[in-house]
């Protein structure tokens, strides 16, 4: 590699998440780009003061053989090595799909009434699958709302690891749910495989390497994995993840519906492998705050894999991310 470059982005909407851009260029000047979001306090210092003088001139014939551990890093490797081929992203990864379902993601609201009509937004939309965010306090009456209103809509609800009882929970399986994400703190393996023998609708855990995955297998304590490529330290891993929970007979979500863009690209890629059988969640608003053309999202509840354009198969705006980024270095070979 020629040049690595690495951005600190606010994102001027919505949560103002911060994101790592890191843009990698050979030789030849072909660039790959990559995304960190809300990146660990010392992605930033270990990339400036470590990693960017060991990849600078390194030569290497596949993504798996950098030695950086770091997600944004392998992610503009992968985008570079697939772009250098001329293949997308998600055909090299194993991908099939050429489109996915899309759910979109609701949060608290001030009142059910208001919940209710944002249901009905995203149905009139064309989505078939709402996840509802429900926590303590706001989860059985919300579920029960939106059931009456809209008996056949497929719901699914994310409990944002935020239970200690599952009594709640076991509640809400009356309204014919197909998921109960992240119901417990992680790590907290027999609640969840306690809640799982008690409830109709699949458990999801969401892990962030393969060997986390294995207490969650032997004790059966869910059924469905929830996929965050951009929480893996690398692609790699995360196909791995994959390839265990299809192998222990799961259904997979892929989500990541935050940053930039180029995280929510590499969602799509991965949520186009034959395992990722439920609909994919990179809808979260705000679009605007992406930096990519074209933007990813869902069209009618549907998300176009880009099988025809090589990388992610997205294009960086680099000229909005250079007015947006608050801090920048560069590593020249």
């Amino acid at each position: 590699m020629r040049e690595l470059e690495v951005l600190r982005v606010v994102l001027p909407y919505g949560r103002r998440t911060e994101c790592l851009l890191v843009k990698l260029t050979d030789y030849g000047g072909m660039t790959g780009w990559g995304e960190a979001v809300s990146p660990a306090p010392k992605s930033w210092s270990r990339l400036e003061e470590t990693l960017g003088a060991v990849l600078i001139g390194v030569d290497w014939e596949h993504p798996d053989s950098v030695p950086s551990g770091d997600p944004a890093v392998d992610m503009a490797c992968w985008d570079l090595w697939t772009r250098m081929r001329g293949v997308p992203l998600a055909d090299a990864i194993g991908g099939t799909r050429t489109s996915l379902m899309a759910t979109v993601r609701l949060t608290p609201d001030l009142s059910i009434e208001s919940l209710v009509t944002r249901v009905n937004q995203q149905v009139c939309a064309g989505y078939g699958h709402v996840t509802l965010d429900v926590r303590p306090g706001w989860d059985v009456e919300p579920v029960r709302a939106v059931r009456a209103a809209y008996p056949a809509l497929t719901l699914a609800v994310d409990c944002g690891n935020a239970y200690t009882d599952g009594g709640q929970l076991v509640a809400l399986d009356s309204y014919g749910l197909e998921v109960i994400e992240r119901p417990f703190p992680a790590g907290d393996v027999y609640a969840h495989a306690d809640l799982q023998d008690q409830v109709s609708a699949s458990v999801a855990v969401e892990v962030h390497r393969t060997a986390d995955l294995d207490d969650y297998l032997t004790l059966r304590a869910a059924r469905v994995l929830l996929l965050r490529p951009s929480a893996f330290p690398s692609i790699s891993e995360t196909r791995r993840a994959h390839d265990r929970a299809v192998a222990a007979g799961w259904d997979i979500q892929c989500a990541g519906g935050q940053g930039a863009g180029l995280a929510r690209a590499a969602t799509v890629a991965v949520g186009s492998l034959p395992g990722c059988t439920l609909p994919c969640d990179v809808t979260q608003p705000p679009r605007n705050n992406q930096i990519v053309t074209p933007v990813v999202g869902a069209n009618a509840g549907v998300i176009a894999v880009p099988f025809t354009q090589p990388g992610l198969g997205h294009t960086v705006d680099e000229t909005r991310l250079r007015r947006l980024a608050k801090d920048y270095f560069t590593f020249t070979g």
